[in-house]
């Protein structure tokens, strides 16, 4: 196929009947660019070869090996996109009436076909395609907006977190983390939770920050209990000692988080998702830290994300945590 017709809406027809397929191409060559298998095997390969681009999936029922349903449950778990038709010369209404309940095909066309009802019922199940495929974008789109409202609240969070329960400057144990988790990768998944009612959404994230808060507040505490000198060392002692992010020191003033996966547990898990005990001794370690003037300077590295002790910058203005926000 062309680079053109690899990208244009194509529709997938399985059929052991030779005649068939022949038929079924020259009928609707016109309208989409066709392709053709032989099997439920066969289907189920060019199924996951051009998931991407195929619109419709139209299947006879009755082949050897294989009945047409179990390729258009096979599409329907995995590609929910693409509409799937049902076609066969032998009546079975029962099937057909429960595979469309169940949302396994969208239509039913009994053989012989008459051609022009045949063309009109494609043109219908390319016209949905498309229209799903709009929707799915624009979900998509609204999602993409959600999911940075909440990456962005959770940084807002963050951010009265370290000015509420820390002291000195908040700005440093904030930048500490933000850069940490950036040199992590970060990457927020789209998970169920962005389907979710946006009262409903707000709920949990006021729920899930406020635990938070509490668990760092009481991870801090016993910190202080701990280590109630101004030795900054300690912290990578701490982190070290609880295997935060696979922490390994190598010295005083530095080492390497070779699970850099745990420096974003807060601002990538679904709001339903609890915080680890571990992630929150993190932000308390930064906090405690910051109390003492000093911070973590965090880069990529080669196995993890390397840190180095530092002494923390006191400013720290609304327009800096808007310009974090926007990396996010």
């Amino acid at each position: 196929m062309s680079d053109h017709a690899a990208q244009a809406p194509a529709i997938l027809y399985v059929d052991d009947e030779a005649t068939s397929l022949k038929y079924f191409q020259r009928a609707l060559g016109p309208l989409a660019t066709v392709i053709t298998a032989e099997s439920v095997d066969e289907g189920k390969r060019l199924l996951d070869a051009h998931a991407d681009t195929l619109a419709v999936l139209v299947s006879d029922q009755r082949m050897p090996g294989a009945y047409g349903n179990e390729l258009l449950i096979y599409a329907w778990d995995r590609y929910p996109h693409i509409v799937r038709i049902l076609t066969t010369a032998y009546s079975e209404l029962e099937y057909t009436v429960d595979a469309v309940n169940q949302g396994q095909i969208h239509r039913y066309i009994q053989k012989p076909w008459d051609i022009a009802a045949l063309r009109m019922e494609l043109k219908q199940a390319l016209d949905l395609a498309r229209l799903r495929k709009e929707h799915a974008l624009l979900l998509r789109e609204k999602l993409l907006v959600r999911q940075q409202q909440a990456v962005a609240n959770r940084i807002a969070v963050l951010y009265t977190l370290c000015a509420s329960i820390g002291a000195g400057a908040p700005g440093a144990p904030l930048e500490a983390y933000l850069s940490g988790a950036l040199s992590a990768g970060m990457t927020p998944p789209e998970p169920d939770w962005l389907l979710m009612d946006h009262a409903d959404l707000v709920s949990a994230e006021a729920f899930r920050g406020a635990a938070f808060g509490a668990q760092v507040k009481s991870e801090l505490a016993r910190i202080e209990q701990r280590c109630p000198g101004h030795e900054a060392e300690q912290a990578l002692l701490l982190l070290a000692d609880r295997r935060v992010g696979d922490f390994h020191s190598d010295g005083a003033d530095g080492g390497e988080f070779r699970d850099p996966r745990q420096l974003t547990e807060f601002l990538e898990t679904a709001a339903d998702m609890p915080v680890s005990d571990r992630h929150a001794l993190l932000v308390a370690c930064l906090l405690w830290l910051g109390r003492r003037g000093h911070s973590l300077q965090m880069s990529a590295g080669d196995a993890g994300v390397r840190c180095k002790l530092t002494v923390a910058d006191g400013a720290f203005i609304p327009a800096q945590l808007a310009a974090w926000i926007d990396q996010f």
